[in-house]
């Protein structure tokens, strides 16, 4: 599956290698909304094509899953700040404020003015 890394020089792995942690840290420092969204852009970096059919739940299970990967969250990072901001149809991956922005404003860890 990786054959074409063999071709590459060593500038050129350098400079794939760059790009794919570029492409990783966007996705790791998503917060807010922007965690829950279809990430094409991530996926869009491997060579391979990506498939534009994909497989979604219905409703009921998709919903239960978000609940699951929330209190996953909530395990895992109890110390996160909360993001307390309604979703809007225009946010989308990368459109919503920062977290930082977010704590300017005088967000809290807790959720709490």
């Amino acid at each position: 599956m990786d054959e074409d890394l063999e071709r590459l020089s060593r500038e050129e792995l350098i400079f794939e290698v760059k790009r794919l942690r570029a492409g990783i840290r966007e996705h790791r420092d998503s917060s807010g909304h922007d965690l829950c969204w279809h990430h094409p852009q991530l996926w869009g970096l491997l060579p391979e094509p990506i498939k534009p059919e994909i497989a979604v739940p219905p409703w009921p299970k998709f919903l239960r899953g978000c609940v699951k990967y929330r209190e996953s969250l909530d395990r895992q990072r109890p110390d996160a700040p909360v993001y307390d901001q309604e979703f809007s149809d225009s946010s989308g991956p990368r459109a919503s404020s920062s977290l930082k922005n977010h704590e300017r404003a005088g967000g809290s860890r807790s959720g709490r003015p």
